[in-house]
């Protein structure tokens, strides 16, 4: 189970761009009415396919680790269906870690900040820093499923 909040960010702070980036290729096999998705991804040197169902604040997720070559081997079939971002894991509040992803190609200029929680409780008693800027957890048009075929918000 995931349990994850994202905001939109306009400015990420100074110093951000310090921390080490990894870049992400992630591509979709499979997207369903209902929220379930099938992706792979290359997240630096690991390469995984992830099934994800449900919609919001708390999904189920389920991640296989897959070889270089086995990725590769997927990675035509999303074509069409793909975003490419870099990631930086800063410190947060309380031991959690920030994932701020700076969007490429087609979504540059996008810049979203995830937080993922150990249950819904946690989530809902996170004060957001002033900098995450407005939240969209649960915002169709804002999952990386969608922002992989439609392309940014208008």
């Amino acid at each position: 189970m995931e349990v994850e909040r994202k905001w939109l960010v306009r400015e990420p702070p100074a110093g951000v761009l310090a921390y080490a980036a990894e870049p992400i290729d992630q591509g979709y096999l499979a997207i369903c009415d209902d929220g379930t998705e099938v992706r792979v991804r290359r997240r630096g040197e690991r390469c995984s396919l992830t099934v994800k169902s449900g919609r919001g604040l708390e999904r189920n997720e389920f991640e296989t680790p897959l070889s270089g070559d086995q990725f590769e081997a997927l990675w035509p079939a999303t074509a069409g269906r793909r975003v490419q971002k870099t990631r930086r894991a800063l410190p947060g509040p309380n031991g959690l870690t920030i994932e701020l992803d700076l969007f490429a190609g087609a979504l540059a200029g996008l810049v979203v900040a995830e937080v993922e929680f150990a249950d819904v409780a946690a989530a809902q008693q996170f004060d957001a820093p002033a900098w995450f800027g407005r939240e969209v957890t649960g915002e169709a048009v804002y999952s990386n499923q969608r922002l992989a075929v439609q392309g940014k918000p208008g």
